[in-house]
């Protein structure tokens, strides 16, 4: 290795932008199997369908159809 380096004509990392951080979810094994065979008929790797699936959702604003059962107490 060098003792110094020159970097006088660096740029930016134009892809710095696109990085990915490692999160933990949680999902049902149904959710799971789902995007597997999905993966096993694309070619895709499971994680990368979920990926584009999330991403998709929150760049088109897409929201979650869910109803929450009234909890037998409340008012």
């Amino acid at each position: 290795m060098r003792k110094q380096y020159d970097f006088t004509n660096s740029r930016p990392n134009p892809f710095a932008k696109q990085l990915k951080r490692a999160v933990t979810i949680r999902l049902d094994e149904a959710t799971i199997g789902y995007f597997r065979e999905l993966a096993e008929e694309t070619g895709i790797g499971y994680q990368t369908l979920i990926n584009s699936y999330l991403k998709d959702c929150a760049a088109t604003g897409r929201r979650p159809s869910v109803r929450w059962a009234k909890s037998q107490g409340a008012a």
